[in-house]
């Protein structure tokens, strides 16, 4: 494969330097790695991305996409890296990983998924990278390692200090944060507290703030069916998120609602809310991943550092297959890349909040 472009990328100095961690390596993450850094050589006009993870794994990988092993390289550190749009330029974490077998839950991968978003996390700690997308990993794989969190997002937090987050699925201009993400419904609604509503709130505030975007109004889902029709259908809505929004509006934040969940996510999709609040896993992804598909992305709200996600998971069925779609962590980088120059006034927005 060629190094040569006919107009030479920006130099890498001026660009933000995204540490792109390899996932599960069992799974589709290094395919879709290598189909993000060498059949987009556009996206080294928006980025310098550098992967964290395995060069092993990425060589292994390599004919499943038919692409020459030699194009892939390892650095010292993130800052040596040349963004020459020919080359796949990795930081080689730890020891090379031993060979697992393709689309099986593996404890190695799951080990090694691990460390990948840890050492990315370090990174951006040391200053050497300006933000963080992440191939997906697998839960049951991870938890096989031996490190128990129920998900990236979970980890991340964890690893920078902050009780204040969120996951937020995004397309174009559309943003869903959520109350709560991964844990079993029951524990969703427990988890839906006063104390974890306002915080969300101010949240989503902030980072339409630091976005340019002040009072754009805030649609609140309501948890029950009609968002508890006068207490008809459960009290969550009147007891806990009603409050919250009456003390979010108190704040001169534009909250709406709660509005039954089934109005206000069409309206959304058609462009009548850009920030919404949903409050638990299932009632932002399902309608989310079946409108948007590969045109969205994870975002983690809260963290000092931007991090962006493909929405789609490790896909074992099809890994080793080289059919295995980029498109989802090609718009993971670009919107990193985006959000990343700015990314201080949100997580400085946030800190005030907090405090």
């Amino acid at each position: 494969m060629s190094t040569s472009t006919s107009t030479p990328a920006p130099t890498p100095g001026t660009l933000p330097v995204l540490g792109l961690t390899l996932g599960d390596v069992a799974g589709i993450g290094p395919e879709i790695t290598l189909r993000t850094l060498l059949e987009h050589p556009d996206l080294r006009e928006e980025c310098v991305p550098v992967v964290v993870g395995d060069a092993g794994a990425l060589r292994r990988a390599a004919p499943y996409v038919g692409v020459d092993p030699d194009v892939i390289v390892t650095l010292e550190r993130a800052g040596d890296a040349t963004n020459d749009p020919g080359l796949v330029e990795v930081v080689q974490i730890g020891e090379p990983m031993p060979e697992v077998p393709i689309g099986e839950l593996s404890a190695v991968a799951g080990d090694g998924s691990y460390r990948f978003v840890v050492a990315a996390c370090d990174l951006a700690k040391a200053g050497e990278i300006d933000g963080i997308v992440t191939a997906p990993l697998n839960k049951a794989a991870m938890h096989a390692g031996g490190h128990k969190y129920p998900g990236h997002t979970e980890l991340l937090a964890e690893q920078f200090g902050v009780d204040n987050f969120s996951l937020v699925l995004s397309a174009g201009d559309l943003y869903f944060f959520h109350l709560t993400t991964h844990v079993s419904l029951q524990q969703a609604i427990a988890g839906i507290t006063p104390q974890r509503t306002d915080d969300v709130l101010d949240l989503v505030s902030a980072f339409a703030d630091a976005l340019g975007r002040p009072g754009t109004p805030i649609g609140v889902a309501g948890l029950n069916p009609h968002a508890g029709e006068n207490r008809l259908f459960g009290d969550e809505d009147a007891d806990v998120l009603e409050p919250a929004v009456r003390r979010a509006q108190e704040r001169g934040i534009a909250a709406v609602g709660p509005l039954p969940a089934d109005a206000l996510i069409p309206q959304a999709v058609q462009g009548k809310w850009e920030l919404v609040v949903v409050c638990y896993h299932d009632q932002g992804h399902a309608p989310f991943k079946a409108v948007y598909g590969d045109d969205g992305v994870n975002i983690t709200v809260g963290l000092p550092v931007v991090r962006v996600s493909v929405d789609h998971g490790t896909a074992f069925d099809i890994a080793g297959k080289g059919i295995a779609r980029e498109a989802s962590l090609v718009l993971a980088a670009r919107r990193a890349a985006a959000l990343a120059p700015g990314w201080d006034a949100v997580w400085r927005t946030a800190q005030r909040v907090e405090a």
